[in-house]
């Protein structure tokens, strides 16, 4: 039985997401790198704020003691930082819909990861999906004659990034708290040279947008902690299906929000994405069914030498 609790924390999470376009297009005005580095900056403020609450302060920098923790720690916090600025820069430059396809393509990219770095058995399903993924990007790349890097860098950095969390011996407040804190120094000197050569954008904002701008550590901490707990109480298969919501949300704030072209080639590249992502799902829950066979089937041999 799905655990309700569960669901709601993966949908929140993932909602959260897909809706951080129409929270980004507050700040169109501002330089996509200023902006990322004040979010950098109140998300570690955000993190250690609650991390002393929790009185988990000694647990969290008790990590960083090992040195290929903090190795990987510092790649985590190099990729993160990639995709936060390229999702920025995409909002920012009106591409939100390139942005859901790099999102969609993610679980794709994750497969060809597992198959390059971990070696990783594709079954029949997983193979046509990876087929017509790169297919439906062949297509776009040849409507548009050049390759949708945006979207790429998007599901590439992403995809690395959950390979340094699948290394990494952290949970996720130790390895969210570090990626952020070891890239304040970057942040703070970007900042400092704003305001020294006078090029500060962040004097645009009127006081609401402020006020957003400093929520925007909270509202960075708080879907990734959902999905850490949903992580917890959901199966692989139940996570990779809602998190499809998130891409969906880019999507229609991409084409009913901003207004974004969606030509035909664009109609057929998502549909084969789309296609992708379902013999995708199918893998999913076939492997989950498959691993729930196994215990049974275990208990029941067991059962039956004691007999």
């Amino acid at each position: 039985m799905t655990d309700r609790k569960g669901l709601w924390y993966a949908f929140l999470a993932y909602a959260g997401w897909g809706l951080l376009p129409a929270y980004w297009n507050v700040f169109e005005r501002m330089s996509p790198y200023e902006l990322l580095s004040y979010r950098m900056v109140f998300s570690a403020l955000t993190i250690w704020i609650w991390v002393a609450l929790a009185r988990r302060v000694r647990s969290v920098a008790g990590v960083m003691r090992d040195g290929r923790r903090a190795r990987l720690m510092a790649l985590g916090s190099l990729m993160i930082t990639v995709n936060w600025l390229t999702f920025i820069v995409a909002v920012n430059t009106g591409h939100v819909v390139e942005s859901s396809l790099g999102y969609y393509i993610n679980p794709i990219v994750n497969v060809l990861l597992g198959l390059l770095l971990f070696r990783e058995r594709l079954d029949s399903w997983q193979w046509g999906a990876l087929v017509v993924a790169v297919a439906g990007v062949g297509i776009m790349m040849g409507a548009y004659g050049q390759v949708p890097w945006l979207a790429l860098a998007l599901a590439g950095s992403f995809g690395l990034y959950g390979v340094v969390k699948k290394r990494v011996d952290a949970d996720a407040v130790q390895s969210l708290t570090w990626e952020t804190t070891l890239a304040l120094p970057l942040a703070a000197a970007y900042l400092a040279a704003t305001f020294a050569t006078h090029r500060v954008t962040v004097t645009q904002l009127t006081s609401w947008q402020m006020a957003l701008l400093v929520l925007s550590g909270l509202f960075t901490a708080v879907p990734l902690l959902l999905f850490a707990m949903a992580a917890k109480r959901l199966s692989l298969a139940t996570l990779g299906m809602v998190q499809y919501i998130s891409p969906t949300l880019q999507l229609v704030i991409g084409l009913a929000v901003d207004h974004e072209a969606f030509t035909r080639a664009d109609a057929i590249g998502f549909a084969c994405i789309w296609l992708a992502l379902a013999l995708y799902t199918i893998s999913l829950v076939r492997n989950e069914r498959r691993h729930r066979r196994r215990p049974a089937n275990c208990q029941a041999m067991s059962e039956a030498a004691k007999g």
